[in-house]
């Protein structure tokens, strides 16, 4: 990719309207000193002293939070969070994005709802610091909902869809729950998918894979793959993607991201170098978040894998917090001239 093309690619973000539906997450980082040592007299246990703690949005969140570092100029959170503490650190989190100014008169947020049924989906996450050393995360705490989504706010949810679809040039849609019809994408926020997906482009990305969902774009791994079609797979991503009518991404961790086409365009996106200590977490979400806003504005498919790849290699190496990546640090991580390609 030529300099010129990278800007005129990224040079669209900012007139960019993009909707990311779907399980938002406070992620809670607990910085615990190693150096306060203490034994509670009560348990005769060590103590862990926290002396700083960090909220930011996770899951759907993190995918917004990396729209919203690319520049994204308008984002429409799509979700819900609970009547507690996590839900105010998280709205909070949320309302300080650039970009997010999705609000309506008397309203704190028009598209994401609070819950007084629900709690707020958290990841607490203890982190060891150690001068010198990475942080060392020790056993997470979740704060999940077990129970099914209430009706009346799966309602709420499938109408933003609906009222959304030809307001946004693309809408990201994040399962990110284990149990299905407990978060924000249920059967009946899939059902308005369907009924949307031709008023406008939805991207989709699963924890328990997309099996079972419209015919969108899909961002998948090769295990989810495999929910779909036999065979290795590339052939397997374009047995898909002409299924669908629709592009197929595909992770392969460490050997890149494969992209087909419905026309049978298979194009290869190899991974970039490691370079010293890494933290996989957001990797995923920052994939997501730069694939559709490069379709958005209007890459080619071999362009976005290689965008979506360079904001990879990017957030693996921001360790002790869930990282994005802006448009200036993927043109450093590239190599431009006129003519020459990013590297």
């Amino acid at each position: 990719m030529t300099a010129e093309r990278f800007q005129e690619i990224t040079g669209k973000y900012p007139s960019l309207r993009i909707a990311v539906v779907g399980d938002y997450s406070c992620d809670r980082y607990l910085e615990i000193d190693s150096s306060k040592k203490e034994i509670s007299i009560e348990t005769g246990l060590p103590v862990h002293n926290v002396t700083n703690i960090r909220a930011q949005p996770g899951a759907a969140g993190t995918v917004l939070a990396n729209l919203s570092a690319l520049g994204v100029g308008e984002l429409w959170p799509v979700g819900f969070c609970g009547c507690d503490g996590e839900g105010f650190e998280l709205f909070s989190a949320l309302e300080k994005l650039p970009g997010v100014k999705a609000k309506s008169p008397g309203a704190r947020m028009k598209y994401f709802f609070e819950s007084e049924t629900q709690c707020t989906f958290t990841y607490c996450k203890p982190l060891v610091m150690q001068p010198g050393h990475p942080p060392r995360e020790l056993n997470r705490l979740d704060n999940k909902n077990w129970h099914p989504t209430p009706q009346a706010l799966q309602k709420k949810l499938a109408d933003a869809v609906c009222a959304l679809a030809g307001e946004v040039d693309i809408m990201i849609v994040l399962d990110q729950v284990d149990k299905p019809e407990t978060g924000v994408v249920t059967r009946s926020l899939l059902t308005a998918i369907d009924e949307i997906k031709s008023q406008t482009l939805v991207i989709g990305d699963g924890r328990r894979g997309l099996n079972h969902w419209p015919h969108i774009i899909y961002k998948i791994n090769a295990t989810e793959l495999a929910q779909f079609t036999e065979g290795e797979p590339k052939t397997a991503a374009a047995v898909l993607a002409r299924q669908s009518g629709q592009p197929v991404f595909v992770s392969m961790s460490e050997n890149g991201i494969f992209g087909a086409a419905p026309d049978g365009e298979m194009t290869h996106s190899p991974a970039l170098p490691v370079r010293g200590e890494i933290d996989i977490v957001g990797a995923g979400d920052a994939v997501t978040a730069n694939l559709a806003a490069a379709l958005a504005a209007n890459a080619e498919l071999p362009e976005a894998l290689e965008l979506a790849n360079h904001a990879a290699s990017i957030v693996i190496h921001k360790l002790g917090t869930t990282g994005t990546a802006a448009v200036e640090e993927i043109r450093a991580a590239g190599t431009f001239s006129p003519n020459s390609p990013m590297g």
